[in-house]
């Protein structure tokens, strides 16, 4: 009986928690297609989750607070937030309700606090929502169109216009990018709806209408046909990537301004948040987004200099084999990549070194850097072997990098992993630029040498890294408070 009376009880106690992660799942989405408030779990997504999802993200946060949060503490704060008449805003609920912990307050008292904690996000939403075009349709691209249409909500930042391929467009090519679009191996299917419009060349992603164009050149395209004007073009398909090849996007009627999904030759290299201020988003119009690697160890690197300082060091990458690579051997204008990729490692080179040292010049010459394209379709790890400039402990070593995750201001960029059986498909789908595994970390015993292991979803990771740098040069970022 004794038994039987604790299973009732368990049962009775998770039944509670999944119905308030429904409530919340609720709020999160009304405040999101409503008035473009997006709410998020220690930079983890709540809109469209299941709340077996929801209760796991909130488990999960015990690795970076101590004490895990509870789903009713979460679901108080959100209740209070849409009482409130907020701009639009990326709001972190995780950070709030630790604030509010904190300070022990009443659940009727949760609403004035948060009017003084976010007076930000009062101001007026004055920035109008711009247009954007995805030139070529890959990988990169496809993810992009599904992030640009689940976050479309009241449309008040970037608009998913126009698709640019190579291809023809007629109904067979439309259906088949529908279906890539519908369909991913690698990220699972598409949430939500995808039909095509034969008579104007366009697909319909939930309800909108984006067109297919086919041109072979960038100048040769009159955006504004379609109604698109200002617009930002992301660059995906790595065809171009010097200044004035770049520029030719500039040519076409109806557009504004050029992102390259690449690291660029003679444009400015950016790894949001790390260098993304020093660039002019009123007079420059062509920026490059660098590499996932890029992106994925600069982060950490920044914030190891800036602590520790970092005297020289080995970047060592096993990357994710790409689409440049031959499925069977075959010749490749690269040593090594004409063979199979999905059945050998292969030794090849990368920038990642010279590409560190564009974004953060203080590393110049200290960084040697090369690559292993390993047969796993996505998911990669670097390897960072740093001499030091000061000395440092393990603790210290590891604390840095989760205050940094938490707290800093590159909480976007890294996520820090205590997990100790964390393997590469455990990455895929990551938001983060990079994840730290800490319990991987080493550290020679005088404290001036670490090795630090860094997951990066090549994919993933780097389409969120675009997409942050893309409403920056935008000039449609929201109030955000993290």
């Amino acid at each position: 009986m004794i038994h039987s009376l604790a299973f009732e009880t368990e049962i009775e106690s998770y039944n509670q928690k999944q119905n308030a992660a429904i409530e919340l799942i609720q709020v999160v989405g009304h405040l999101w297609l409503n008035q473009s408030i997006e709410l998020v779990l220690f930079r983890n997504q709540l809109l469209d989750r299941r709340a077996s999802v929801v209760l796991r993200l909130h488990r999960a946060s015990e690795t970076l607070t101590g004490e895990a949060l509870h789903i009713q503490e979460t679901l108080v704060v959100a209740r209070a937030i849409s009482s409130l008449n907020l701009s639009p805003a990326r709001i972190d609920i995780g950070k709030l309700a630790l604030k509010v912990r904190e300070r022990a307050l009443r659940d009727e008292d949760v609403a004035d606090y948060l009017r003084h904690e976010l007076a930000g996000a009062y101001a007026p939403h004055t920035c109008e929502p711009r247009d954007v075009v995805l030139y070529g349709f890959g990988r990169i691209g496809r993810l992009l169109a599904r992030e640009l249409m689940a976050k479309h909500g009241a449309g008040r930042q970037l608009r998913l216009r126009a698709i640019v391929t190579r291809d023809s467009v007629n109904k067979g090519n439309l259906e088949k990018r529908a279906s890539l679009l519908r369909h991913d191996s690698i990220h699972g299917d598409f949430e939500g709806e995808v039909d095509i419009d034969a008579e104007r060349n366009a697909l319909v992603i939930n309800g909108i209408t984006v067109y297919l164009i086919a041109a072979q050149s960038p100048h040769e395209i009159d955006y504004t046909a379609y109604g698109i004007a200002d617009a930002l073009v992301i660059d995906n398909t790595g065809a171009f990537r010097t200044e004035q090849e770049l520029s030719t996007h500039l040519f076409a009627k109806g557009t504004d301004q050029v992102l390259l999904t690449a690291p660029g030759k003679g444009v400015p290299n950016i790894v949001y948040g790390v260098n993304d201020g020093e660039i002019d988003v009123l007079s420059d119009n062509i920026f490059s987004a660098a590499s996932c690697t890029t992106n994925a160890i600069v982060p950490v690197l920044s914030v190891i200099d800036t602590t520790f300082g970092i005297e020289q060091g080995h970047i060592e990458t096993i990357h994710a084999y790409t689409n440049d690579q031959n499925l069977v051997d075959n010749m490749h204008k690269k040593s090594r990549r004409g063979r199979a990729a999905a059945l050998n490692m292969v030794i090849t080179e990368t920038g990642a070194g010279d590409a560190v040292a564009k974004v953060l010049p203080q590393l110049a010459s200290k960084l040697t850097s090369n690559a292993i394209r390993v047969p796993v379709p996505n998911g990669s790890l670097a390897v960072l072997h740093l001499q030091l400039s000061r000395r440092t402990d393990l603790q210290e070593l590891k604390k840095t990098l989760k205050k940094e995750a938490l707290h800093g201001k590159l909480a976007d960029q890294i996520h820090y992993s205590e997990h100790k059986e964390l393997v590469s498909t455990d990455i895929v789908g990551t938001r983060a630029a990079a994840v730290v595994d800490a319990p991987a970390t080493i550290l020679s015993a005088d404290g001036k040498s670490a090795v630090l292991y860094v997951w990066y979803d090549n994919e993933y990771g780097y389409m969120h890294q675009v997409m942050r740098l893309a409403r920056h040069i935008a000039g449609v970022k929201r109030y955000t408070y993290y």
